[in-house]
């Protein structure tokens, strides 16, 4: 249990960075007007929530889309990985947008790929610095 914790926490952090560096992806919190009253804990409360959904998305989606497109990832010496996790990060805005706390995206090309591409840099050091588990 202490190891799921501890993936959606990278993630929510992962989606941080991608969201500080690009600006075309933001993190909303409170649609409906503000969960907690304090903007600091709306937006940790926004990634967690979001994280947790980037976390099942990639759980449940991935491995399955990763199947079926096997052959075209082998064609293009794994680019399409990319591709694959852009869309990941845009079925999550997707998603995020029937909650109180979204997830916007604004063009697939530019800044789902590139957020893509920064959520697994930044996850993957995060992933080595944290160890899932505990020894």
């Amino acid at each position: 249990m202490f190891g799921f914790f501890v993936r959606v926490l990278v993630n929510a952090l992962a989606l941080a960075a991608a969201a500080w560096l690009l600006p075309g992806i933001a993190v909303t919190s409170g649609a409906g007007g503000p969960a907690t009253g304090n903007d600091t804990v709306d937006v940790v409360l926004a990634y967690v929530l979001i994280g947790l959904v980037f976390g099942l998305v990639n759980a449940v989606v991935k491995p399955v889309l990763s199947f079926l497109s096997l052959p075209i990832t082998c064609l293009t010496l794994g680019l399409f990985a990319i591709i694959i996790n852009a869309g990941m990060l845009a079925l999550t805005a997707w998603i995020t947008q029937y909650t109180p706390m979204t997830l916007t995206i604004d063009s697939f090309f530019w800044d789902a790929i590139l957020g893509s591409i920064i959520v697994a840099i930044v996850s993957a050091l995060l992933s080595w610095v944290v160890p899932d588990r505990r020894d």
